[in-house]
């Protein structure tokens, strides 16, 4: 073979080479070893919460491997016989169920209303619910304190959930109602030719069709209002705190209760990650759905 006959090869760059070698073991055992380090805090955490406060205060959590005789459930009977963490918990779950179903259903009603309803003024109102995205909560605090103190709401649960349904709304409009979109023509005009109005389309085709979107949409809801602080720092009092503003108040403390933060921290952090796991699946055929037509 001739020197005219020999095929080139260019030199791979140092990207090439890169990309190359992520197909293989290594990169994977690195982002393993990354995500294990990510999980640090938290396993520290759930094993300080199975420590007897003593234990806290006088070494770290890691000595639990020397001397597994420091883990006891008295933290957790602990946290239990506090009322205040109990009570937060419970308005927790009163504020978080309630904000999320509310904006799940009617952010699906209305993404359905722009998708496929035809009615006056249809894209400028779109236009402006995309416009609400940019809206910060902050900008929103002091008018809505107001509004509230005028209608007897202000600190009580009920107001709480309603900043924060107003606040989700928006993107759940703009979410559902992109994915909506993509659904096929023929399928709903094969429906309508059955018979079915548009409130049996919206049960029985639209709603099963849209699954994916709407996990996706009730994970990202429920971990927001259950995670925030701000919104029930401002609105709730003490009888409708949530349990971030509880702990948040027994930080101050930190001295005289340290046996009730670890265990409620954790149990703060693990419901919203075990919500998360449930619809796992759903959630990423969610952000998934417009990748690939």
């Amino acid at each position: 073979m001739s020197a005219l006959d020999t095929p080139v090869r260019g030199k791979r760059s140092w990207a090439s080479r890169l990309a190359s070698g992520a197909a293989g073991g290594a990169l994977r055992v690195f982002l393993l070893l990354v995500a294990l380090f990510w999980l640090v805090p938290t396993f520290g955490l759930l094993v300080s919460s199975f420590r007897e406060p003593t234990d806290i205060a006088a070494s770290g959590w890691w000595k639990v491997f020397s001397a597994p005789a420091q883990l006891t459930t008295e933290s957790y009977r602990t946290l239990l016989e506090n009322e205040d963490i109990t009570n937060s918990l419970f308005n927790t779950v009163w504020i978080t169920v309630p904000a999320t179903l509310l904006v799940v259903l009617i952010g699906a009603m209305a993404g359905y209303a722009f998708a496929w309803m035809d009615f006056k003024g249809r894209d400028w109102w779109f236009m402006v619910v995309i416009a609400l995205l940019v809206v910060p909560v902050q900008v929103a605090l002091i008018p809505l304190s107001q509004l509230f103190g005028d209608l007897g709401i202000f600190g009580s649960i009920t107001g709480v959930v309603l900043f924060h349904v107003a606040f989700g709304l928006p993107f759940a409009i703009f979410l559902l109602r992109n994915f909506f979109a993509e659904i096929p023509r023929e399928l709903l005009e094969a429906a309508r030719l059955d018979g079915a109005g548009e409130a049996r389309l919206f049960a029985t085709v639209v709603l099963p069709l849209g699954a994916p979107a709407i996990a996706s949409l009730g994970i990202f809801q429920f971990l927001w209002v259950w995670n925030d602080m701000l919104v029930a720092l401002v609105f709730s009092d003490s009888g409708s705190q949530p349990l971030t503003v509880a702990l948040q108040q027994q930080v101050r403390q930190f001295g005289s209760n340290i046996e009730v933060l670890a265990p409620g921290a954790f149990i703060s952090m693990v419901i919203p990650l075990a919500v998360f796991f449930a619809f796992q699946r759903q959630f990423v055929s969610g952000v998934m759905a417009g990748a690939v037509k």
